[in-house]
């Protein structure tokens, strides 16, 4: 699963690494997660005005990513997780291990701290993508 600063510099900048991430889960090598919860931030994120994207431009970014994606459903209560410096990031935390994630793929530094904490592998996109070439 992918956090959002990762995806939307997937869909809006599309280069290097993250480019290569969008390719990947586009070709159906991996499939990302997504909760109601990180889905809501994504579409907040994709407002701010310093994207300057039209609802149209929105919605064409989104359909370049939420169909290859997994929904998760997060219980009532949600999973217990290490608790992180960002409560923001706390559902991120909550949907890998609801969905039973491979991977957390993040550049925040907040969720790597928790690295050796969580029961989930949590890594950057380039070691991920590392991996992903690995298995082929």
């Amino acid at each position: 699963m992918l956090d959002t600063n990762l995806v939307l510099s997937a869909l809006v900048f599309g280069g290097g690494i993250l480019g290569a991430l969008r390719v990947a889960w586009q070709a159906s090598r991996f499939q990302p997660l997504v909760s109601t919860s990180t889905v809501a931030e994504l579409l907040r994120v994709l407002e701010y005005p310093k994207f300057k994207l039209s609802s149209t431009e929105r919605e064409e970014l989104l359909a370049d990513y939420l169909p290859w994606c997994e929904t998760v459903k997060i219980p009532d209560p949600p999973p217990a997780t290490p608790t992180c410096r960002d409560p923001c990031d706390q559902p991120f935390l909550q949907l890998a291990i609801a969905g039973k994630a491979q991977f957390l793929i993040t550049g925040d530094a907040d969720l790597l701290d928790l690295a050796e904490a969580f029961s989930q592998p949590i890594v950057t996109a380039a070691q991920f993508f590392d991996i992903l070439e690995r298995m082929n």
